[in-house]
């Protein structure tokens, strides 16, 4: 297919449509063409004039341009779709689209005949790791987008998700240098794009520039369109510093989320380090915001101040370009997409819509084509003419033909039973393994959640200097021991106990005989992570109650965290500081889902009233072959005494801190009980009970 003169990128933003016009030329790809279309009311505050105003700005631009049949690439909201990148197991290419779509019926939330969906390969060349990126979203939504278009007799021919046409552009101009975070601040959600060599990963963010415009409203008691105007001209404004003051705090939650996005994608990519950040949307004229960003982040910020398709001939569209340059990144990427020049290429337009432009594509070639085949099929029939007429003749030809036909049927059904339905067995295997991966984020999730909400103790804490760490009694120190958890298939009796209940309930897996703490660590201390308690398993089969109806169980976990702290406030601090951090604790992978329903302290002792520990140190050292290195044998085991050497053996006391030699006999050990409840349905305006689950990463 010949490569078309120009195409059209073009982003229904919240307060205008974007379109960017680029054509290849001799040096590579150009804008030769450039509008903004303003809405006469921002579409979030539009309510049921949304259809209508977006319909008015698409004939506006219709009006002013001639597309000629033209493609046109149309961009839809990060936060409105679904992206989930996954790493593929070592499979045989040809076997990929298989594995590929297995993935996707797991991962997407909603059946595959209900969306639009597709899936791009991202490779390293020099690493045999694959892994896909998969795209969806609902197919009402998308068909609302296109009929906009189509409506204007428009010839859509991609539609993608607006983070992706943002890293499309980018990449094209090449500006991703090293680990480089891409920051889209729009209207109405953040879009963060970390790409890494082959590789990116996507966040959606529910924070914009209407959050800044609403605290403008609330703070001054103005109008949206007012607060609006005074947002926009803060930089000019002799009012500029009380603007910038009051939205200081939405500066802070942004910069908070962006940071707890790095933090989660250096969870998982442990080697990458973000080398260089670029600013785009406009909010990002926000006078400091850029410098704020960067201040902050501690990585140079760099706002996009051109675009590697230069800007219109015509210097008044140039001019209109170049002040929104930062708002039309998207629509430029959207635009190399539908010129077959961009580096991610799938696509969310309907495989209807495909198929129909593919067969008037072809429809040029089919008079040409049935002509061939009306005259090849002439030699067929006279052939089939004359055999009837020699068949009275001949009846042993009749009846040879007749056996032909018999044979070759028998062939058609030995294909369809032995090649057709050959791989059945092999997919069915592939389903089953693929099954074993399921549920593998919940438990290192919950664990690292737990540890991530104790707080980190103060920096002159962290070291084993006593007398810089102040009295023992005042540290603000709390070290987790052991995490038991049991999973249940049903919650609902346990959510139903008192406090008391909960408390004096047994859990599978909690062991009596604590690790002997130290009071330097804190937060980073380490004991005996999981219990032995039940793991994982999937969701059971919902069975049917005495009406006849399916009760569904509630599943979850019943965890308990085996901490100790030198401080002397005891269950107290503990309760005070982490209960509300355990309460307020939310999933760091999207693809976990639970919520935290009940957090109780059911016992504190003071180590030195601890059973356990006065056992071991009433027993010595027993420091002998096989034991480990604090001096206690693995259960069940009877080892050789030790044959006396010259060697002095330092023997082990539990309750003296290993790092500062400190007496610990004061400190607490206190047990924190946890209910957790899994499969929490999504927040909606009648039910706010649960979690919603993010739609990416973390």
């Amino acid at each position: 297919m010949a490569t078309p003169r120009y195409a059209w990128g073009i982003d229904i933003g919240n307060r205008a449509l974007k379109a960017v016009r680029v054509s290849p030329g001799a040096e590579g790809l150009k804008i030769d063409d450039f509008d903004v279309v303003e809405h006469e009311q921002i579409l979030s505050n539009s309510g049921d004039n949304r259809e209508s105003l977006v319909s008015s700005a698409l004939a506006n631009f219709v009006q002013r341009h001639e597309m000629k049949g033209a493609p046109v690439a149309l961009g839809v909201s990060g936060q409105a779709s679904f992206a989930r990148f996954i790493k593929l197991p070592p499979v045989e290419p040809k076997k990929i689209p298989e594995i590929v779509r297995f993935e996707a019926i797991q991962q997407i939330p909603f059946p595959l005949d209900e969306v639009e969906w597709s899936y791009q390969l991202f490779q390293d060349p020099q690493s045999p790791d694959v892994e896909v990126g998969i795209f969806a979203m609902r197919k009402e939504l998308v068909n609302q987008h296109i009929k906009f278009f189509t409506d204007m007799g428009l010839n859509v021919q991609v539609v993608q998700m607006n983070p992706l046409a943002v890293y499309n552009a980018m990449y094209h101009d090449q500006r991703i240098k090293g680990t480089t975070m891409i920051i889209d601040l729009g209207a109405e959600n953040t879009d963060l794009i970390i790409a890494e060599g082959e590789t990116i990963w996507l966040r959606s963010i529910p924070i914009g520039g209407n959050n800044f415009t609403e605290t403008l409203v609330k703070s001054f008691k103005l109008k949206w369109d007012k607060a609006e105007k005074l947002k926009r001209e803060a930089a000019t404004s002799k009012y500029g510093r009380q603007i910038l003051q009051q939205m200081k705090p939405i500066f802070n939650d942004l910069v908070s989320e962006i940071q707890r996005s790095i933090g989660f994608y250096a969870s998982t990519h442990r080697e990458a380090r973000i080398a260089r950040v670029l600013a785009l949307g406009g909010t990002f004229r926000l006078p400091g915001l850029q410098k704020y960003v960067q201040q902050n982040l501690q990585v140079d910020v760099h706002r996009i101040d051109r675009l590697g398709g230069g800007a219109p001939a015509d210097a008044r569209v140039a001019t209109m370009f170049n002040e929104n340059i930062l708002s039309a990144v998207s629509a430029y990427g959207l635009a190399i997409q539908a010129l077959d020049q961009a580096r991610i290429n799938s696509s969310l337009l309907p495989l209807k819509i495909r198929r129909e432009r593919l067969w008037r594509e072809k429809t040029k070639w089919f008079g040409a084509a049935a002509a061939v085949f009306v005259a090849a099929a002439c030699v067929p029939i006279a052939s089939v003419y004359w055999a009837h007429h020699n068949m009275d003749a001949n009846r042993q030809i009749d009846q040879s033909n007749k056996d032909f036909y018999r044979t070759v049927n028998g062939y058609d059904g030995d294909w369809d039973s032995k090649v057709e339905n050959a791989g059945a067995p092999d997919r069915t295997r592939a389903a089953n393994f693929q099954s074993l991966l399921q549920g593998r984020d919940l438990q290192p999730v919950l664990i690292t959640d737990i540890t991530n909400a104790v707080p980190r103790p103060a920096p002159e804490l962290l070291g084993n200097d006593p007398k810089k760490m102040g009295p023992r009694e005042q540290r603000k120190i709390i070290r987790i021991d052991r995490i038991n958890e049991e999973y249940k298939d049903d919650m609902t009796p346990i959510l139903a106990m008192t406090d008391q209940q909960f408390g004096d309930m047994g859990i599978q897996g909690a062991q009596p005989e604590p690790d002997s703490g130290g009071g330097g660590g804190g937060r980073g201390g380490r004991g005996q992570f999981f219990g032995r308690g039940r793991m994982y398993t999937p969701p059971p089969t919902a069975t049917p109650d005495q009406s006849g109806a399916a009760a569904v169980k509630q599943r979850g976990f019943v965890i308990e965290v085996v901490c100790t702290t030198p401080n002397a406030g005891g269950a107290g601090f503990v309760v005070e500081t982490l209960r509300p951090r355990l309460l307020a604790m939310q999933p760091s992978n999207a693809q976990v889902n639970y919520v935290v329903k009940k957090v109780i302290v059911p016992s504190s002792t003071q180590l030195a009233s601890d059973p356990t520990l006065q056992q071991q140190q009433s027993g010595g050292t027993a420091a002998y072959q096989g034991g480990n290195v604090y001096g206690r044998g693995r259960r069940g085991y009877n080892p050789e005494p030790v044959v006396p050497t010259t060697t002095p053996v330092e023997e082990f006391n539990p309750l003296q801190d290993p790092a500062t030699k400190e007496d610990m006999s004061k400190d607490y050990k206190v047990i924190v009980r946890i209910a957790v409840l899994l499969d929490v349905p999504p927040a909606t305006p009648g039910n706010t009970g649960g979690n919603q689950v993010a739609q990416s990463n973390p």
